[in-house]
């Protein structure tokens, strides 16, 4: 019994150092699993002595992990993810349990993941899920994220991705703006007005057909942003023409704020993929999260 039982507080130890890593707060880690600030500070020791490193560095501010503490948590968090896999499938129920920590922009979880998600929740209550939503490409491994959710090209070579859904890119502008400046009739005539770029149209070329005609610009940009609501706030505003996907602006473009420019003409599609950590078996959670999200977005576009 003394084996299981070391064995059972080296797992906890773990655990607890996981949660420290994300929260970078002992205390803040400490409630989530029901100890004491002092009873953190004493595990965390005790793990470090045993490993024979300091993982974390403390200051009166935070507490972020040294190098070793982030080589140290890559490792753990994969024996992490084949244990929750073990559990999954010892279960045999398809039972979703634990902490799903989801990494997506503030723009796709408010317009399209989060009006999803009551489905999901109701079919697993004893998930919990973690949303971190940045409008910038999080780190999956550093800051710890399950699954995230990306539009555009991938870039990540060691991480596994499953694509989730395609929309039709498109411009988009004010009406009083084109009424002002214009409706181009082209995309060469673009370089005669204001260009918006948002966080999904940072390309350097921008391509558009028209059955057998194929036309390449090197967008101008006026004003470059980080929100794709940021970005169709400034194109509301008159500041100039925004390209987004078809449904990143379909309640604007309903309303009358915003109307297609050039739309005649076809920008290619632009695709979501759930994007997993590479080195490590991807958690039963993250997977069907990413099944669940497919599933969902092709029923809505039949």
């Amino acid at each position: 019994m003394l084996f299981v039982w070391r064995m059972n507080d080296r797992l906890k130890a773990l655990q607890l150092f996981v949660r420290v890593a994300h929260a970078e707060s002992f205390s803040a880690a400490g409630r989530e699993l029901g100890l004491s600030q002092p009873s953190v500070s004493r595990i965390i020791a005790e793990l470090e002595e045993e490993v024979g490193a300091a993982l974390f560095i403390r200051t009166t501010r935070a507490v972020k992990l040294t190098d070793a503490g982030i080589q140290y948590l890559s490792r753990i968090e994969a024996i992490h993810s084949a244990l929750d896999e073990a559990d999954h499938e010892a279960r045999g129920t398809g039972e979703l349990r634990g902490t799903l920590r989801v990494g997506l922009s503030s723009t796709l979880a408010n317009r399209e993941i989060i009006p999803r998600l009551p489905a999901f929740t109701k079919r697993n209550p004893e998930l919990r899920l973690e949303l971190y939503m940045a409008d910038r490409r999080q780190d999956l491994i550093e800051e710890g994220i399950d699954v995230a959710l990306r539009f555009g090209t991938l870039t990540d070579s060691v991480a596994t991705a499953r694509k989730l859904a395609s929309w039709p890119r498109i411009l988009v502008a004010a009406p009083d703006y084109v009424a002002q400046r214009g409706d181009p009739a082209s995309p060469k005539d673009l370089a005669n007005h204001q260009l918006i770029a948002g966080p999904t149209a940072r390309a350097n070329v921008w391509e558009f057909r028209r059955g057998d005609e194929a036309i390449s610009i090197h967008p101008d940009r006026h004003m470059i942003v980080t929100s794709n609501d940021s970005a169709i706030a400034a194109s509301i505003a008159g500041l100039g023409i925004i390209s987004t996907i078809a449904d990143g602006c379909k309640n604007e473009i309903a309303s009358g704020s915003l109307m297609r420019v050039l739309s005649d003409w076809d920008m290619g599609m632009v695709d979501l993929h759930a994007l997993f950590p590479g080195g490590r078996v991807a958690k039963p959670a993250a997977r069907a999260f990413a099944s669940y999200l497919s599933d969902a977005f092709r029923e809505q576009m039949g």
